[in-house]
């Protein structure tokens, strides 16, 4: 980040910071950025910071990378929790989601746990596995533990923890949300799959092409849930998202007021059906993004990173809205 073009674009993004324009800011980071030699993670300039951390506890250890906001002085702030999808890094899903940048507009943390090689080859979180879908082992009682340190490190709102995934890592999220659901107020899920689709690595596979059944109930307890896919996805099949809907909901689904929006291409996006599960009291319960023509990618995100589609609806700005009208 060392050229003309990329100095002069961060200067004019603190200029921009300093006069409490954060949107200018953040596009001219972004035109920084591109001007520079390598893709990092949108983060603002000043206090802001995109720090390497790593936990250790009795389920076992994560390395991950946290984001403080520049807003941060030490007053209870939310937290998201991001899992990447398979091959990725933090630094990378970061980069894709973009999700930085929005933290330091709404002021909030957002800590990106990465799976580790030796517990996965491909980088995948194994929520395939039958020992990586209980509150108090595997997977989730890591990532759950990694907040709870977080927690005690930073001033958390703890009312107002979030966590969403890709892929294995939107899978991962709804497991985190079915085991932890006192921990998280709401959950964001992106190419995902439904709570225990399966139970090994064969029935994952069948899973992701669409052979799974519901999964299992999540009970009265489910929280409040946001999902992402598209209709033309091939590694983990559409299908998926209306069982992740469908789950989410619980026993409210039937006798929900469902909300159906079929929106048409504007400004670039692609085209969408949107489906918005409310209770009896007409509080939001679930949204459901289909999108369609859209891949195995994060929607809206940044060509920069791996397994994105720069064209909208922008997935991480919708959850973050969701995310934040829980409180």
């Amino acid at each position: 980040m060392g050229n003309l073009e990329t100095r002069s674009s961060l200067s004019e993004a603190m200029r921009l910071m300093r006069a409490g324009d954060l949107s200018g800011a953040t596009a001219a980071i972004k035109r920084g950025l591109q001007g520079g030699h390598a893709a990092q993670p949108l983060v603002a300039p000043d206090a802001a910071r995109f720090i390497a951390g790593h936990h250790a506890g009795p389920a076992g250890e994560r390395r991950y990378k946290l984001f403080i906001p520049g807003a941060y002085r030490g007053q209870p702030l939310p937290l998201v929790v991001m899992l990447h999808g398979c091959t990725q890094s933090a630094d990378d899903f970061a980069t894709g989601t973009r999700m930085n940048a929005l933290a330091e507009e709404r002021g909030c943390f957002v800590v990106y746990p990465e799976q580790s090689r030796n517990a996965n080859a491909s980088k995948c979180w194994n929520w395939f596995n039958a020992s990586d879908q209980r509150p108090h082992s595997g997977e989730p009682a890591i990532i759950a533990a990694l907040v709870r340190e977080l927690s005690e490190k930073y001033s958390i709102d703890a009312a107002r923890v979030f966590i969403a995934g890709l892929s294995a890592g939107g899978a991962m999220a709804v497991i985190l949300g079915a085991t932890h659901p006192g921990l998280f107020a709401a959950v964001g899920v992106h190419s995902g799959l439904p709570y225990r689709a399966a139970h090994d690595l064969p029935s994952g596979l069948a899973a992701m092409r669409g052979a799974s059944g519901a999964g299992a109930s999540v009970g009265q307890g489910a929280i409040p849930t946001i999902v992402f896919h598209g209709d033309r996805d091939t590694t983990v099949h559409p299908g998926n998202a209306e069982q992740v809907a469908l789950q989410a909901a619980g026993p409210c689904a039937c006798d929900a007021a469902r909300d159906t929006t079929v929106a048409g291409e504007a400004a670039g996006q692609r085209a969408h059906t949107r489906r918005v599960f409310r209770d009896g009291d007409g509080r939001v319960l679930v949204e459901s993004w289909l999108v369609h023509g859209a891949a195995h990618a994060w929607c809206g995100g940044d060509a920069r990173g791996t397994h994105t589609d720069p064209r909208g609806p922008d997935a991480s700005r919708e959850m973050m809205r969701f995310f934040f009208a829980r409180g």
